[in-house]
């Protein structure tokens, strides 16, 4: 069974770090780009991060970049989520997801797997 399994998630001060990391099992994800999105109360689930299956490129949400980096081990099963300088705005939980497509990758719908999601909140 494929599995996506994020955790890393807490409750932290403004200002604060966090890693969220993404265990992927059940088949091999080598070859699938993965991506990282978020979704706070009552707002749609959106784009944060991408890196593709070589681990040699990178994207992120516009507002984003700077503060949060997205890499994956050398193995290709886990994949990580680094988030600096925190803001209350980061609230959401996080899902990380697995896409054999390089188009859209801001888009939810281009990816095939996903995690059951972890809690980021932020305090003021």
């Amino acid at each position: 069974q494929v599995q996506l399994v994020e955790s890393g998630g807490e409750l932290v001060q403004a200002g604060g770090s966090l890693r969220l990391s993404c265990a992927a099992s059940g088949r091999t994800f080598s070859t699938y780009h993965m991506g990282w999105f978020r979704q706070a109360p009552g707002k749609e689930r959106e784009f944060v991060a991408r890196i593709t299956w070589s681990g040699g490129s990178t994207n992120y949400a516009g507002s984003l970049k700077g503060r949060f980096t997205i890499s994956r081990d050398s193995a290709k099963t886990t994949f990580y989520l680094q988030m600096t300088s925190l803001r209350p705005e980061d609230t959401a939980v996080y899902y990380c997801a697995a896409s054999r497509y390089s188009g859209n990758y801001y888009n939810t719908q281009s990816y095939e797997y996903w995690g059951q999601g972890t809690q980021v909140t932020v305090s003021s």
